[in-house]
């Protein structure tokens, strides 16, 4: 399966915002958007009007790059927003924020989206006590999440259990028990991201 293997901080550099690829990294003074805010490449500083494909575009790339996707299965994703009843938009971003690896990610447990898909792959997590090795598992309300008995002990999962994150409102975790739930879905409020969703819409419309 195709994946980028570039470096991560060339990404926010590029899409001019931090998207917290490198979890800790990315709140420290090592962030390469603190330390060069411009876009990689050698006319990088130079000013360049865009176009409002390029501006759509942009918008595109920066979710798609943020929550870890592919083309594909960005688009697959859309087009199953745009089924579903309600504002496409809105059903877009919920189901990216309703992701297994999205929300090991807020709920905590893993610092970045990428170490989060790499601890289901894993097949540490187990959904409604079923085990679920698939990053893009949409939960749905009601559903628990837990870390296998079988690997608790492992140094990444100790380290939660005096922990306290700050996680959305929709999500609850209990670091000591090593289980969480989903709350409730996702609205457009819990999402602390900068998206313009109606820039992707309007792309992919065209």
């Amino acid at each position: 399966m195709a994946r980028y293997i570039g470096p991560d901080c060339k990404i926010c550099r590029r899409e001019g915002c931090k998207l917290f690829l490198k979890g800790e990294r990315c709140i420290s003074s090592k962030c390469a958007m603190e330390r060069r805010p411009v876009v990689p490449g050698q006319h990088g500083l130079a000013r360049k009007k865009e176009k409002e494909y390029g501006t759509q575009l942009r918008e595109k790339q920066k979710v798609k790059r943020a929550y870890g996707l592919l083309e594909k299965q960005f688009r697959s994703v859309y087009e199953k927003a745009e089924r579903a009843r309600g504002r496409t938009g809105d059903n877009l971003l919920s189901l990216l924020e309703r992701r297994l690896d999205n929300v090991i990610y807020r709920m905590g447990i893993a610092s970045s989206r990428s170490e989060a898909r790499q601890i289901v792959s894993h097949a540490h997590m187990n959904v409604n006590g079923k085990a679920v090795n698939i990053p893009s598992y949409i939960l749905s309300k009601g559903d628990e999440i837990s870390v296998k008995e079988t690997k608790k002990d492992l140094d990444i999962f100790k380290a939660l259990k005096d922990a306290k994150p700050s996680m959305p409102r929709w999500l609850e975790f209990d670091g000591a028990k090593l289980h969480g739930k989903v709350v409730d879905l996702p609205s457009r409020e819990d999402i602390d991201l900068n998206i313009q969703e109606n820039l992707i819409i309007e792309l992919y419309s065209k």
